[in-house]
């Protein structure tokens, strides 16, 4: 029991200093939801560290959608 606790919280701090960096934004992504899900964070907290942790050039293309457009992540 204390293991899998353990393994969540070192989950929990790996996606919230998880960077994009130079990585393809899918390939960032798929990464980056692999780790909220193992770290059990909610969707809120996600969408936060996801903008926080992208490149801000992306983050404005992605909000620069038209609502009925963007992806379904991000019209929360």
């Amino acid at each position: 029991m204390f293991s899998n606790k353990s393994k969540i919280v070192d989950t929990e701090w790996k996606i919230k200093i998880f960077k994009q960096k130079k990585k393809y934004i899918v390939d960032f992504i798929i990464e980056f939801k692999v780790l909220a899900i193992k770290a059990d964070i909610d969707e809120l907290h996600t969408i936060f560290l996801l903008k926080k942790n992208v490149q801000a050039d992306i983050i404005k293309t992605i909000l620069g959608y038209l609502s009925i457009a963007a992806p379904e992540m991000f019209k929360k």
